[in-house]
């Protein structure tokens, strides 16, 4: 395969961890952050045999969402 086969953007599928987005990619090493299993680091040339292409759009971006804490008011 060539070497800039998989840019940054590029949606992949991989048979262990499922769908993600390449992050970033040289010639020896693959970052990819997974929806299920978030970001890993590759070496290139041994995971290539594991990625596929994927046609799907990019999942949008969660924001954290945290829940306010309640102020109780003390009674004297």
């Amino acid at each position: 395969m060539a070497a800039n086969t998989y840019s940054q953007g590029a949606q992949v599928e991989h048979d262990k961890f499922g769908l993600g987005t390449v992050m970033s990619s040289n010639e020896e090493r693959i970052v990819i952050k997974f929806d299920d299993h978030g970001e890993k680091k590759f070496v290139k040339d041994l995971v290539l045999v594991s990625l596929k292409k994927s046609d799907r759009t990019p999942p949008a971006e969660k924001k954290g969402t945290r829940k306010r804490k309640v102020a109780v008011a003390a009674t004297v």
